[in-house]
This record gives structure tokens, C-alpha cells and sequence, in this order.
């Protein structure tokens, strides 16, 4: 069975979470058919709200079973981000059904637990340089965790001079592959946003295999 399922993120970076929705929806015995709008190519407000993308979306015409709307939590409480997200669905596409992603403060906060995985990306998978990584569910309270998330890399990577800036400038590029290779089934479980997303997965491919 094919699901159809709209992705909507903050940015392009965030389309690594892609390949973990449709990990999710093959344990349930789905295939997710997977749209990722490229908004940069479509005439949205200033601010690009969740409402603007949704509508948008829509106006292309397309039909699906599931919308999957990812947003930090940024200083605010996670469920004020849901609720943002539900009106917004309720508003511009009234009884498609979502999920609401929600990374507390920022999704980067999921990429500061599997250091193999950070130094692979910083090019230096042997490297012995201390990172010093927040364990376990502090993670969810670093202030700035896309902050940390840099400055990790550029330690991780040991460059120096031109080589470093240059390797900074391709921060999104990084983030995006470290989205690609986190390993569901590794450290990030043990942080409530992860187990989050991965049960109101579960239960709306649960609720879309019995309807």
C-alpha cells in the first residue's frame, strides 16, 4: 500500500528527515510516496509561515493521505509549535491528516549524540580531538545547539586557515548529511523529541494501513 505524504520543513537541510519517515512507514508495511515542495521556487510572503507553505502546496494541486510539518521548538514550548501547526492545517487544508515534528529548541539538538557519525562528516572519521558531547537528554537544553552543532564540526574536522572557512561555509550541506546518517535506533532515542515523532509516525501509518 502507498501512502502519499507531503513533507514540510524549516529549510532544504531539514529533507534529511525524509528517509526516516519512510523507514517508519516500512515497519508498518507502507510505501510513502514522499513530496517535498521546493518553496524557493514559489511565491511565498516574507516570514514563510507553516499557513503560507501549506497553501502553496495546495494550489499545486497535489493529494495526499498525510501531512509531516517539522518546526523548532526554538525558546518556546513544543506544544505551542503544535498547535500552531494543527490551526494552520485546520486553516489552509481542513481534514488532511498531519504530523506535527517538533525538535526541542532546534533540530540540530538531534545531531549533538552520535559522535562516529559527526566525525564521518567533518571528514576526519579517525580523529581523537576531544568534542566533549552533551549526553543523554541534555542535549534538549543546550541554548544554541545549531551553534554547538558548528563549532563541533570545525573541532571534529582539526582544519586550520582557508581550509576551515571554507569547510564552514557548507554548514547546511553537513547538516543535511548528518540528518541522512543518523542511525534511528541509536543515541537520539533517548531524547523525548525523537520518541515523539517516531510514535505519532507510528500511530497516524497505523491509523492510515486500518482506514
Amino acid at each position: 500500500m502507498t501512502t502519499r505524504v507531503l513533507f514540510i520543513g524549516e529549510g532544504s537541510s531539514d529533507n534529511g528527515l525524509v528517509q526516516h519517515v519512510e523507514s517508519i512507514a516500512a515497519r508498518k508495511g507502507l510505501v510513502a510516496s514522499i513530496t517535498v515542495p521546493d518553496f524557493g521556487l514559489l511565491r511565498l510572503p516574507t516570514g514563510h509561515s507553516v499557513r503560507d507553505k501549506l497553501r502553496a502546496a495546495r494550489e499545486l494541486h497535489g493529494f495526499y493521505d498525510l501531512a509531516v510539518v517539522q518546526r523548532d521548538a526554538d525558546r518556546g514550548p513544543a506544544q505551542d509549535r503544535k498547535d500552531e501547526i494543527a490551526e494552520a492545517v485546520r486553516a489552509e487544508w481542513p481534514g488532511l491528516q498531519h504530523v506535527a515534528v517538533v525538535p526541542v529548541r532546534m533540530l540540530e539538538a538531534w545531531l549533538l549524540l552520535d559522535e562516529a557519525c559527526l566525525r564521518q562528516v567533518a571528514e576526519n572519521p579517525r580523529g581523537r580531538v576531544s568534542l566533549d558531547l552533551p549526553k543523554g537528554t541534555a542535549a534538549e537544553k543546550v541554548a544554541d545547539p545549531k551553534q554547538l552543532l558548528k563549532d563541533l564540526l570545525a573541532r571534529a574536522s582539526e582544519y586550520k586557515g582557508r581550509r576551515l572557512s571554507q569547510f564552514q561555509k557548507r554548514f547546511s550541506q553537513h547538516r543535511l548529511r548528518m540528518l541522512e546518517l543518523l542511525d534511528p535506533e541509536g543515541p537520539v532515542t533517548c531524547l523525548p523529541s525523537w520518541q515523539n515523532f517516531v510514535k505519532d509516525l507510528d500511530e497516524a501509518f497505523e491509523t492510515l494501513r486500518s482506514g
